[in-house]
């Protein structure tokens, strides 16, 4: 059971593994576009080059889908962004449960944003839980957890498609021992447990009085989407890659230059056009940009929007 992209090389290490697979359960295809052409989900689009059998519900709480799903006969039931609640009846059918490949180091991170948030927080680890679902949201008891490190300036759509292979790597084995009742799960502590919310478009509009670190992870975070934003002269700006500068004594090194600063730069003020745009932010950072998108146009390098709308020091980023 899983619906987008992340859930695709899980299928596939299932099937390449030699497990039967009864069934592939995955979101209704929806309307995109202006010519609101049906879209299939990536799961589909897999399990139809695998010559799986698809099923695509609207609900789980129909009688005939259950009665359908019965007579599957699953041993197991394998979740990882299906993006629909499992029924209690359905979650203590199979012989061996049913097993959620969670993208977060559980109880962090429950939730349908895990990634998101990881980089939002600025965290330096994450990881994949694979947990032995029960009627909760993400509330399982954990079976197993594969760590790995965040790269500094690692987006999410990065650590989205490294997470989607871990979890693809981790499965088989663990499967394997959890029906062979070699592995045993343990119950998450409920007290640490932290949840995410639900990710926005409005949660990219930059605050430039928040400090450079805190606004590099939030455009990392939304990278590639929903995506970060600021105004400039009026004019909306999608901004993909920032680094932070943290000055000393009113210096901040870019590429290798020294530049002079002042505690007196207002936050979202252009202070220096060197190396991209450098922006000041509230508690006395910077920010490096050097990849923007214009409104209605495509990505580009600071250094070409600088060079292309004569942009100066001193001007400054409006709240739009």
């Amino acid at each position: 059971m899983g619906t987008p992209d992340f859930s695709v090389p899980t299928l596939k290490a299932l099937a390449e593994w030699g497990h039967h697979i009864v069934g592939v359960y995955c979101q209704p295809d929806k309307e995109k576009g202006r010519g609101k052409q049906l879209q299939k989900p990536p799961v589909k689009m897999a399990a139809l080059e695998l010559g799986l059998p698809i099923f695509q519900p609207h609900t789980l709480k129909d009688e005939a889908v259950k009665e359908e799903l019965m007579a599957l006969e699953p041993d197991v039931v394998v979740v990882i962004a299906y993006g629909k609640i499992l029924p209690p009846w359905l979650i203590r059918f199979p012989q061996y449960g049913c097993i959620n490949v969670h993208a977060s180091i559980l109880p962090k991170y429950r939730g349908a944003a895990p990634i998101h948030y990881a980089i939002l927080n600025g965290d330096s680890k994450t990881g994949v839980t694979i947990m032995h679902m029960d009627d909760g949201l993400d509330t399982g008891d954990i079976i197993d957890i594969v760590e790995t490190d965040i790269g500094p300036n690692e987006t999410t759509g990065e650590l989205f498609e490294r997470l989607a292979k871990l979890g693809a790597e981790t499965i088989n084995p663990v499967l394997d021992k959890w029906v062979a009742g070699t592995i045993q799960s343990i119950p998450q502590d409920d007290d640490a447990a932290t949840h995410t919310a639900k990710i926005t478009k409005d949660m990219g509009h930059i605050d430039w009085t928040k400090d450079g670190v805190t606004i590099a992870n939030l455009i990392r975070g939304l990278n590639p989407t929903p995506g970060c934003y600021t105004y400039l002269s009026g004019k909306r700006l999608k901004v993909w890659k920032a680094i932070p500068i943290i000055a000393s004594a009113n210096t901040i090194e870019v590429n290798g230059k020294y530049l002079s600063v002042s505690d007196a730069d207002e936050p979202g003020t252009i202070v220096s056009t060197v190396g991209g745009m450098i922006v000041a932010t509230g508690n006395n950072g910077y920010l490096l940009i050097t990849e923007i998108q214009p409104e209605n146009k495509k990505r580009m390098t600071a250094q070409d929007f600088i060079n292309g709308h004569q942009i100066k020091g001193g001007m400054a980023f409006d709240k739009g």
